[in-house]
């Protein structure tokens, strides 16, 4: 069938993801994903899209979730001239209003501290908001669900086999390969070794792009649900290690043979969580229920 071979959470939008071999998936997504935010000082939310340097800025939250720390290292840069800052979370704070993707939303301001540290790394005035307990955002798609500051549903999953094939795909190009990271997938999933045969799909994950069809995903303790392909943007043109974008790659490529009807490029699945539960680096990935792919 297929395993389970890494589980990135990125507890800060559009900042550095952090691999761990299990994860608690809650309602709304990872433990912690994407539940601070960058905006501006009006409130706008900021994404690599128009800010690379997010890519540089590696959070870490305490186990027992009380604690952020930020750090960034710049690659023209070794010097380490931004230092670590490590703050209290709070969710106590007053709201404030802030916008994402043009939708009114709440955000708990984490103070001036994470602000002058963001402000420096980002050359830009920034805060850092947290999401409020209350925040009751639902994304939409074929199995709507809760989220909290992802782009769209809580959880992003993609094969390797999909990514070798945009691979070679590129190769024939002149391109050279991209690693995972360009896509930054909460799941990844490749060929596990007991080759159980779906009458469907057979080893589902070896087929490139099986994820599109996948309409019910065990794995573990939880349950997934199907919401929509994964439409891709400049956040894929950003090199996570430097911070910088890089050139037309891969969307030039995804665009000779990934271009949905609906518009854009599409590359991964995105679910909403069916059932809570922990994962496992290692664990077996069960489609319990296939359906069409979009594309």
């Amino acid at each position: 069938m297929a395993d389970v071979v890494e589980i990135i959470c990125y507890p800060v939008k559009g900042g550095a993801g952090t691999s761990t071999s299990d994860a608690l998936l809650t309602p709304a997504g990872l433990t912690h994903d994407r539940s601070f935010m960058v905006i501006s000082e009006d409130g706008v939310y900021r994404t690599q899209r128009r800010h690379p340097r997010l890519a540089l800025i590696r959070p870490t939250v305490s186990a027992d979730g009380n604690r952020l720390t930020l750090d960034a290292t710049d690659a023209t840069d070794a010097t380490g001239r931004y230092g670590t800052v490590h703050l209290n979370i709070t969710t106590s704070a007053p709201r404030r209003d802030v916008d994402l993707f043009g939708a009114a939303f709440q955000g708990i301001d984490q103070g001036d501290e994470a602000a002058a540290w963001l402000s420096e790394v980002l050359s830009t005035p920034s805060r850092l908001v947290r999401v409020p307990p209350e925040h009751d955002r639902v994304a939409d798609g074929l199995t709507p669900g809760p989220s909290g500051y992802a782009d769209s549903s809580a959880v992003h999953l993609l094969s390797r086999s999909s990514l070798a094939l945009l691979n070679r795909r590129m190769a024939e190009r002149g391109s050279p390969p991209l690693p995972m990271n360009r896509f930054r997938p909460n799941i990844v999933v490749d060929s596990g070794p007991r080759q159980g045969l779906d009458r469907d799909c057979g080893d589902w994950a070896a087929v490139p792009h099986a994820e599109d069809r996948a309409r019910r995903v065990r794995i573990g303790g939880a349950e997934l649900g199907y919401a929509k392909l994964a439409v891709r943007c400049a956040v894929t043109l950003v090199d996570q290690k430097a911070g910088t974008r890089q050139g037309p790659e891969p969307v030039r490529t995804l665009a000779s043979y990934r271009r949905a009807a609906s518009g854009g490029v599409v590359f991964g699945a995105k679910f909403s969580v069916v059932r809570p539960g922990k994962l496992s680096v290692g664990d077996e990935v069960v489609v319990r229920e296939w359906g069409v792919a979009e594309l």
